[in-house]
């Protein structure tokens, strides 16, 4: 049998009920009814075999959306353009950094293919704190740039937060800048983080209601794990945030509909760490033995209890430069 289910008391998952509790809900047309979430209690899987079991959760498709939202963004430039503004992004690449390189080459791409124009500038790793603040300047002054970007990381003797809250809170599309981040806190109009925003849009994209729902986030990064706890909250999810210091992550993700997962670690989410049905979002970027794109999740074993998961490769990557792409031209539509 490829999954097996215990039912359990969702406020001791770890004890199954006995045989005679269990019988007295059958009697009670309990299980039939809603055995995953009906009163206190809940279907636990105590065994899967990867092998022999058909994957049951369904995909949620970041290329698909990804340039479905893209398509929105051409049309929208395309009509900013007859009003004589041109959406404008910087892009600033300090060192040589391969993975860096290729994630600059891909955004500048986007942005032409979007019909956004964009300016990239490459400078070398010996360039100054100074010199690079000074370029920042310089771009928040320019009126046909309207988002600055710079790939992090920087090199070790520039400060990549001095750097960041150089960059105009108008111009701030990577969403990073101290003002961003109090205007996602309060709920005030802003530029949210490119990858937790592309989450939100994946969420939306399944008609997720994520009202009185239980999300929890792996991971508390400035760039995911915090700010996509607050997007969360703003939708009225009931969120917990697990780090390295939490002591059973286990126990925690199993009473959560929404799992994200942004650690950069492989495996840090298992099949027997999900509820069934759950919604699972992978931030993670990783390499198997293989070395093979993988996520933060075992997508083999996970999909087989989740309700949505999203793959690696394919999933969340791609929202990241949408999402980009949108902020940049809503910053031009601002002015």
């Amino acid at each position: 049998m490829p999954i097996q289910w215990q039912i359990c008391s969702k406020s001791h998952w770890d004890r199954p009920l006995p045989r005679p509790r269990i019988q007295s809900l059958l009697k009670a047309d309990l299980p039939a009814r809603d055995p995953q979430t009906r009163g206190r209690f809940c279907l636990k899987p105590t065994h899967l075999d990867i092998q022999n079991h058909q994957m049951t959760a369904q995909k949620i498709d970041g290329n698909a959306l990804s340039q479905q939202l893209r398509a929105d963004v051409t049309r929208r430039t395309t009509a900013l353009k007859a009003k004589g503004v041109t959406p404008g992004l910087a892009v600033l690449l300090v060192g040589d950094n391969p993975a860096s390189q290729v994630y600059v080459r891909n955004k500048v791409k986007a942005c032409e293919d979007s019909g956004l124009h964009s300016v990239l500038e490459k400078h070398p790793e010996s360039l100054s704190e100074a010199a690079l603040l000074a370029r920042i300047d310089a771009l928040n002054a320019d009126k046909t740039i309207h988002g600055i970007l710079v790939q992090l990381p920087l090199p070790p003797h520039i400060d990549a937060q001095k750097v960041i809250e150089a960059i105009s809170p108008a111009k701030d599309v990577d969403g990073f800048h101290i003002a961003s981040a109090g205007a996602l806190m309060t709920g005030m109009p802003g530029f949210w983080p490119c990858t937790p925003y592309g989450c939100m849009k994946m969420l939306e994209s399944i008609g997720y209601d994520l009202k009185g729902k239980h999300a929890v986030v792996i991971g508390r990064s400035n760039i995911v794990g915090k700010p996509m706890a607050l997007m969360l909250l703003q939708k009225n999810a009931t969120v917990t945030i697990c780090h390295s210091a939490t002591t059973d992550l286990k126990a925690m993700t199993l009473q959560a509909d929404v799992i994200v997962a942004a650690v950069g670690k492989r495996n840090v989410l298992t099949a027997d760490m999900v509820k069934p049905g759950a919604v699972v979002l992978d931030v993670g970027m990783n390499r198997n033995d293989e070395g093979k794109l993988c996520g933060d999740v075992d997508f083999d074993g996970v999909s087989q209890v989740a309700g949505y998961i999203t793959p690696v490769p394919g999933g969340v990557g791609p929202m990241t430069i949408s999402m980009l792409l949108v902020n940049t031209l809503e910053a031009a539509e601002r002015i």
